[in-house]
């Protein structure tokens, strides 16, 4: 078999740190996914990256294999299995298809001092976009997933108020065990998708609220969507477009809940009679000295 250089397939030196190491991970891991990645070879690429953070991530397992690699072994040299009474740390309990027969002779079961039993399967990461209003309020969302060669589409209950980035996992929904071992968890990072009226920042929505503009000169009571349900809101007299209001609660739910902050947008209507006219014109007349420019 190949020895296989992990931290080349990483692209860290091999005195990275582990901060170092689990931020390539996560980037590779990004560029690879399979159901993001458009290049050619990304799935290989992909499990390439995961035995390697797998190697590397434990303590233990670094260490042991550091010293391997210290004998002078290089990516791509034949390799005929570690040293016997080898100590290798941990033995992993992932699904063993997904991995090299470096990896398992290493520390896996088919060899290196590897236990051969019943082994959990992989843990299984994707990501899924979520409307904004079914975040708020919580609710079912259907997503197609291809982990490997399998594809499967899955209900998935999403609580209410989840946040873009949080996560969230489905006991046994991950890659299945070997040697009679339980199925990993299926790990979903959140994500929402743009809404038509409202936006999220941190905990606060983000809406705009068209004003006539006798309603912005002189007041008015206007009734708000907000995702809760329509509120009335007072508009004081003399707002002009661009000011912003507070509806304090309405906005993400939470222990502490935001607000729902609106903008005010003026709108003025088309002229489109004499009469209209008119009343601009008579507008002009009354305010000579306005200049919305200065």
């Amino acid at each position: 078999m190949e020895f296989k250089d992990y931290y080349d397939t990483l692209g860290v030196k091999a005195d990275a740190s582990d901060a170092e190491i689990k931020s390539a991970y996560r980037k590779l891991a990004r560029k690879y996914h399979p159901d993001v990645s458009k290049e050619g070879g990304a799935e290989e690429k992909f499990k390439a990256v995961n035995e390697a953070y797998e190697a590397l991530k434990d303590p233990q397992r670094r260490r042991a294999y550091d010293q391997l690699r210290a004998g002078g072994y290089r990516g791509g040299d034949e390799f005929r299995g570690p040293p016997p009474n080898w100590q290798h740390g941990p033995a992993f309990d992932e699904e063993g298809a997904d991995f090299s027969d470096f990896f398992e002779s290493l520390f896996g079961g088919r060899g290196g001092g590897g236990r051969a039993g019943p082994r959990r399967g992989r843990d299984v990461h994707a990501q899924v976009a979520v409307d904004l209003r079914t975040a708020y309020h919580g609710g079912r969302e259907r997503i197609s997933l291809r982990d490997g060669r399998r594809e499967r589409t899955l209900e998935v209950k999403i609580p209410a108020g989840i946040l873009p980035g949080q996560q969230i996992r489905l006991a046994g929904q991950g890659s299945p065990g070997a040697h009679g071992g339980p199925p990993g968890d299926l790990i979903l990072e959140v994500g929402l998708r743009e809404d038509d009226v409202f936006a999220l920042d941190g905990n606060n929505v983000l809406s705009t609220l068209a004003l006539s503009p006798w309603e912005a000169a002189l007041g008015a009571t206007v009734t708000v969507p907000t995702l809760g349900g329509d509120v009335e809101l007072r508009v004081p007299a003399g707002s002009d477009s661009g000011r912003k209001m507070r509806l304090r609660g309405r906005g993400w739910p939470g222990k502490v809940a935001g607000d729902q902050i609106v903008t005010l947008v003026v709108h003025a209507p088309r002229a489109e009679t004499d009469e209209q006219r008119e009343c601009f014109e008579q507008l002009a007349r009354a305010f000579p000295d306005y200049d919305p420019r200065a």
